[in-house]
């Protein structure tokens, strides 16, 4: 349902896409579906002119791509292309997790201890969109407190942009759900425990790293990815299980897959 806060009236652009963006999160259009525009704009009763300012919105904020002789599309996310979100969002969450980290209090963080444990209790009969949905919870209860506004703007958008994908990684890679809850735990720790920012930040990014590394060992195992030079996926107190020895090399590369998707 198109709405805006009260008192203000939203532009034709802006409802077109509040109105796509919300279909597409909702999976009603799933990644790869075509946006006619002329249909679209007949079904919101306003021209094509909003409706084509809506989905360059959309593109700029990576959930809608353009092809030559086709048109706009929903997103499709490949495997190098999921690699490039995840690593660009461990980079970003994690400064955002640590800058939140003093900020947040003991209120924040019953409530992420009270969303791990629900994620806990889904371990032995997972449903995967929503323990992802949950997964999703904790991290914004994790960043919430972060004073950089631009920096959680850049969050937002790859939260976004891993929100298009059809299926959860959780599907692919079930056992690594475990492990998630683990490492939530260790992280909630670290916070609890003002822990240095750098510590925590290593913390979060490891958490990533560790999600992208099961999923591309799974996809394509032949590749054994590093976040960036210099930090692989690694154990950390609360994650015992080590990563292989390929992931341990310094001079693991990321894949470059030709094609792909996540779903």
């Amino acid at each position: 349902m198109i709405s805006s806060p009260p008192g203000v009236a939203l532009s034709k652009s802006q409802r077109a896409h509040q109105w796509l963006r919300e279909r597409i999160q909702a999976r009603d259009y799933a990644p790869g579906h075509r946006l006619v525009l002329a249909s679209i704009a007949e079904e919101l009763d306003m021209s094509v002119v909003p409706v084509r300012e809506a989905i360059r919105q959309l593109e700029a904020e990576g959930l809608v791509t353009f092809e030559h002789n086709v048109g706009a599309r929903v997103f499709v996310v490949d495997v190098a292309q999921f690699g490039d979100t995840m690593q660009t969002l461990a980079l970003l969450e994690a400064a955002a997790t640590a800058l939140s980290a003093g900020h947040l209090t003991a209120a924040d963080l019953s409530e992420a201890r009270n969303v791990n444990d629900r994620m806990r209790g889904q371990l032995e009969d997972l449903v995967p969109h929503e323990f992802t949905a949950l997964n999703h919870e904790l991290h914004v209860v994790l960043t919430r407190g972060c004073p950089n506004e631009r920096l959680m703007e850049l969050v937002r958008a790859e939260w976004a942009r891993l929100d298009n994908l059809r299926d959860s990684t959780f599907t692919v890679v079930p056992e690594r759900a475990a492990n998630s809850v683990r490492e939530h735990e260790h992280l909630i720790d670290l916070v609890e425990a003002s822990a240095p920012a750098a510590e925590i930040q290593q913390a979060a990014l490891h958490h990533r790293a560790n999600t992208l590394h099961a999923y591309l060992l799974s996809n394509q195992p032949e590749h054994a990815p590093e976040l960036i030079p210099g930090l692989t996926p690694g154990a950390t107190a609360s994650s015992p299980t080590a990563p292989s020895p390929a992931a341990s090399s310094p001079t693991a590369s990321r894949p470059r897959p030709t094609g792909g998707t996540h779903d």
